[in-house]
């Protein structure tokens, strides 16, 4: 037997509509396998809080083993799984191909799922997952404001955290006074489309909730750079939620919904050609790789994977193929960049930190990439239960990026970067300018 894989983890269709699935009997003899596994190796132990719970719980009986550890406490592995991916993706070494084929985060998935089955999910998790509900208020202006009001005011935020479930202290997003998907045109002017070897010369946007909710200016940037360089766009006909935060409940049957809803609108894009682009990683990693593959068997979703892309993945390509302008004229700086978890795991390379070097050879950059999970992980960091353990899994990246006092602290997610700029904020490092990615492209291409 080999102790560990030489070749790169493959991954296994997600049998959800097995009778096996949600067996209770098998689920937790899988669990057992596994934990007893991971208790045996602990390479994981520093990546989230779900394998220092484990092997606590196995140091904590008698004899150091996991039999001893009671059935009922394996939740306390599973509530801490963020489904972050890392674990399967950098650090496991018997996912498949080895013979024994461990995929801890898809088991943990099913633990979810189970427990979503069983009506043990509460009420205020899943509005919490349910964005496109709180989302419909975006764009209505004395709601917004009203809500906004709230959401900056900690006594009434401390007052709803028992209703809501949410820490009073966590970060939580604004709501858009103007909807991305609102008020413009849904094309660019650009009308010739010129394809590269790598890049389709046409894309399609799918806009994400958070961009379309709540922060529309990246979403403006990402047009602004794409204007730029006379790439034809259009914006999404129409979408819904691409379902992972309800994945991450383990409500699978309303991400089957989702699908159903994006899936034949993406797939008519990606039939004629377009490259479909997600500012979100947590959605483009939803359409690259959760939907494939618990709907392996569907064409559509096959075909929206293949023509799915991470916005700065799509862009160095472009560059690749000699056709992305680099008349950069705007310096950045310092810049301390983050890759979040749900980018590292699209096995696609450091390319927002490739672009950033790019910008790099005609302009002023002194890159700080930091490669480490912030923490948040969705709805992880804001929930009541978990906030603080969130803002601890992230401490070590905090102070990585404040390394030599940054102009701009930076992440492909919108979420982790605020919830990296209120942890360097509580540990006393002054205030550095956030912005996203594509914000900064905008910004050294000389566009205000």
């Amino acid at each position: 037997m080999r102790e560990g894989n030489l070749e790169a983890p493959t991954r296994h269709p997600v049998d959800w509509q097995s009778p096996d699935f949600l067996h209770e009997a098998k689920l937790f003899a899988e669990m057992e396998r596994v934990f007893d596994i991971c208790h045996g190796c602990r390479r994981c132990v520093s990546l989230c809080q779900s394998f220092p719970n484990l092997f606590d719980l196995v140091d904590a009986t008698d004899d150091g083993e996991l039999h001893g550890v009671a059935k009922p406490d394996y939740w306390k592995v599973v509530e801490q799984c963020y489904l972050c991916d890392l674990c399967y993706m950098t650090k496991c070494p018997y996912t498949p191909p080895h013979e024994w084929n461990l995929d801890f985060p898809h088991l943990m998935l099913r633990a979810k799922a189970f427990k979503f089955s069983k009506g043990e999910v509460t009420a205020k998790e899943r509005l919490l997952a349910s964005t496109d509900v709180h989302g419909q208020f975006a764009g209505i202006p004395i709601v917004v404001q009203a809500v906004n009001k709230v959401n900056s005011m900690r006594p009434i935020r401390k007052l709803l955290q028992g209703r809501l479930g949410v820490n009073a202290q966590a970060w939580m997003p604004g709501l858009a006074e103007q909807r991305f998907r609102w008020g413009r045109a849904m094309n660019g002017n650009a009308r010739v489309v010129t394809n590269g070897e790598r890049t389709p010369g046409k894309v399609a946007i799918f806009a994400t909730c958070y961009v379309n909710y709540n922060e529309p200016g990246i979403g403006e940037d990402l047009l602004k750079v794409l204007e730029h360089n006379a790439i034809p766009y259009e914006i999404v006909e129409k979408e819904q939620c691409c379902g992972m935060p309800k994945f991450e409940l383990g409500d699978l049957a309303s991400v089957a919904k989702a699908k159903e809803a994006n899936i034949p609108v993406l797939a008519r894009y990606a039939r004629e050609g377009y490259a479909i682009l997600s500012a979100v990683p947590s959605c483009t990693l939803m359409f690259k790789q959760e939907l494939p593959l618990m709907f392996p068997q569907d064409a559509d979703t096959q075909l929206v994977k293949e023509a799915m892309w991470d916005p700065f993945e799509y862009l160095v390509a472009r560059h690749k193929d000699g056709l992305l302008k680099t008349d950069f004229k705007q310096a950045l700086g310092k810049v301390s960049y983050h890759i979040p978890c749900h980018g590292r795991v699209q096995n696609i390379g450091r390319k927002t930190e490739e672009m950033f070097k790019l910008i790099g050879r005609s302009v002023e950059v002194k890159l700080n990439t930091v490669e480490r999970c912030s923490g948040h992980a969705g709805t992880y960091g804001v929930k009541t239960a978990t906030h603080a353990v969130a803002m601890k899994i992230g401490r070590p990246v905090f102070k990585a990026m404040a390394k030599d006092e940054p102009d701009f602290i930076s992440s492909d997610c919108a979420l982790a970067g605020h919830h990296i700029a209120q942890g360097m904020a509580q540990a006393g490092t002054p205030a550095r300018a956030l912005q996203h990615p594509l914000s900064l492209v905008r910004y050294a291409y000389g566009m205000e």
